[in-house]
């Protein structure tokens, strides 16, 4: 069970597996062989860089820590562009190659431009608490289709900027990322559009396994260093979780290249949206809603339930879920601002700090010193984080990294 700690919680997974077996069904689009090729095609495109930091690892009493920094992703300060333009490639690579029996290039519909016949065919439309309806966006306009990006009431108006600079339409509704979910879905079949959604639901699979897919070229960026082929070069992963996409991505990248070899992986949740804490707890560990009050600055982690087909990877294979107080990630965004002597400097906006906020969380209090002995975390301990964000609310992220 979760355990209370200074209104932070942590539980231990009893339904860990050494080495998980999921059916294919689960796990076909992972392992398709055009993921990395598709993202090496687009204009644009480096691998993000990968940060040591060495005062910080000692600072904190442990032996590495480093940092994969998503800011530098495109022009998007953020990961999601991964999934969701994977997704829309394999969305219009199927419709292409149904309906001409010819091989899909997805340079022939850029090259075509915005006269070309496919231009405008497709409106595209997800939920989003920011960064994943700017990738869609940002992906429909560049292939000159439309998207509608619904977002909870309460979102920052930068983020709904940043997606009306793309050219997409942008609709506030009266209610939480969960509604607004239901709300694409209910629209999407009205109108016709075709959902890019990042999180499944019971009747709508395909396109997040896609998105999943999409993710684990962060991952595969680091081989061979930090991944190499015998073992990992790490001991403890710290992932974001969300409805969970990123973090079951990164749950079968760990498990299919390392098994029962893999580090130990620790999702990472606001406390007052922890639907993975939620599940985990469940006398069978079956998905359930958070019943936390959804108010975070965490806002890309601000999901009330997980994605039907993210959840029994992160079930099966996780070692710890661990949710957060929003001080511990403002802790880690002003850490990483004002870095010690010698360490680079990271901007990591409120959902990309989480992951230190919960090694922090970990490290910092004596509460916690159960989770730390039942983790192994000390002095020799080589830790992977991802800055999963920049500073995609500015004004945010100025306030906190000054005062």
């Amino acid at each position: 069970m979760g355990i209370p700690m200074s209104n932070c919680t942590y539980s231990h997974n009893r339904f860990r597996q050494p080495s998980p077996d999921w059916p294919d069904e689960l796990t076909a689009a992972f392992t398709a062989d055009d993921v990395l090729t598709y993202h090496h095609s687009l204009t644009g495109y480096h691998p993000t860089p990968t940060v040591r930091l060495p005062a910080l690892a000692e600072s904190l009493g442990v032996q590495d820590i480093i940092v994969k920094d998503e800011s530098h992703r495109f022009d998007l300060k953020a990961f999601k562009v991964l999934g969701a333009s994977y997704a829309i490639y394999r969305f219009l690579k199927a419709v292409w190659e149904e309906e001409s029996n010819e091989r899909f290039e997805i340079g022939r519909i850029m090259d075509a431009g915005p006269t070309g016949p496919w231009a405008g065919r497709y409106t595209f439309c997800t939920a989003t608490d920011g960064n994943h309806g700017r990738a869609v966006a940002w992906t429909a306009k560049r292939l000159f289709q439309k998207a509608v990006i619904y977002m909870p009431e309460g979102t920052v108006p930068a983020r709904i900027r940043n997606i009306e600079n793309e050219g997409a339409r942008v609709e506030i509704i009266d209610g939480t990322y969960d509604e607004a979910v239901r709300r694409v879905a209910a629209d999407a079949n009205t109108h016709g559009w075709q959902v890019i959604s990042d999180t499944a639901y019971f009747g709508y699979t395909i396109i997040p396994k896609y998105i999943m897919a999409g993710y684990t070229t962060m991952f595969r960026e680091m081989e061979p260093e930090i991944h190499p082929a015998a073992e990992p070069g790490v001991d403890f992963v710290f992932l974001q979780a969300g409805v969970g996409s990123f973090a079951a991505a990164a749950a079968w990248y760990y498990v299919n290249r390392y098994a029962s070899r893999r580090p130990k992986l620790i999702s990472v949740e606001p406390v007052e949206a922890a639907c993975m804490l939620a599940s985990i707890s469940t006398p069978d560990g079956t998905m359930t809603t958070s019943n936390g009050s959804f108010q975070t600055i965490m806002a890309g982690l601000n999901c009330g339930t997980p994605s039907i087909i993210a959840w029994p990877f992160i079930r099966d294979s996780f070692d710890m879920l661990v949710a957060i107080t929003d001080e511990y990630a403002i802790d880690a965004m002003r850490r990483y601002y004002h870095p010690l002597s010698g360490d680079r400097r990271i901007i990591s906006g409120e959902s990309g700090a989480a992951g230190l906020g919960a090694l922090l969380a970990l490290l910092h209090d004596d509460r916690f010193r159960d989770a730390r002995d039942a983790l192994g975390l000390g002095r020799d301990s080589r830790i992977l984080l991802f800055n999963t964000e920049g500073d995609t609310d500015p004004d945010s992220f100025s306030r906190i990294v000054t005062s």
